[in-house]
């Protein structure tokens, strides 16, 4: 019971991250496909939607609000961005793709909760956080910039945004048996000793070295 209240907080963590990561590659994988089939909205068809809505607003007698909201439901071909809409993608979902194997390699360890397992997950989770940060980066970069951004586009920013705090804190939980034996394991497990006189590190149930003894 000592080690279970890092492990209650990691478990909910680990499945939010997991499903935030699965979502946010849906979406990121759809925006890319049309970044690479050339399907982005070009400022040119931006402006004839505006004039369209012109028409609409004075010629047909309608409100300026009614006509934008009419241009807000027009389908236009693609999804936006700017020129930090291919590097956000690409470092988003490759964000996406080792966070979520990292979910796992982290699942196996809120099972074991062990030291040994510590390292596997620690180290994944580490790597995971530093690619969604770059990526998080490349959003903020892409938000500054501007321009027209569809919802999906959007969604992937926000997510790459959202995640890149909370991994870091999954991360901060993973590493808190490192100051505290009450918050989980550490990395180097108090069973380990050291042989008497010789400094040498001994396993679980060996024998002691004798100093002096020959192996």
């Amino acid at each position: 019971m000592a080690q279970t209240v890092g492990r209650n907080i990691a478990a909910p963590l680990l499945f939010l991250n997991l499903l935030m990561y699965a979502i946010a590659l849906g979406f990121a994988s759809w925006c890319t496909n049309r970044y690479i089939n050339g399907q982005t909205s070009h400022p040119s068809v931006l402006a004839v939607a505006l004039i369209f809505a012109s028409l609409h607003c004075f010629l047909g007698g309608y409100g300026v609000n009614s006509s934008f909201v009419w241009l807000i439901k027009i389908k236009l071909p693609g999804f936006g961005g700017n020129g930090a809409t291919g590097f956000f993608l690409t470092f988003a979902i490759l964000a996406c793709v080792v966070g979520m194997v990292s979910k796992f390699v982290g699942g196996a360890h809120v099972r074991a909760w062990r030291g040994d397992s510590l390292a596997a997950a620690g180290s994944a989770s580490l790597i995971a956080w530093a690619i969604t940060a770059l990526a998080f980066g490349f959003a903020c970069k892409e938000i500054n910039v501007g321009g027209y951004r569809g919802w999906r586009l959007r969604a992937v920013e926000a997510f790459i945004i959202i995640l890149t705090f909370t991994q870091l804190l999954y991360v901060l939980l993973l590493h808190a048996g490192m100051f505290s034996s009450r918050y989980g394991p550490g990395y180097r497990d108090t069973d380990y000793g050291v042989g008497a006189g010789t400094g040498e590190p001994i396993h679980k149930g060996g024998a002691v070295p004798v100093a002096g003894a020959r192996v």
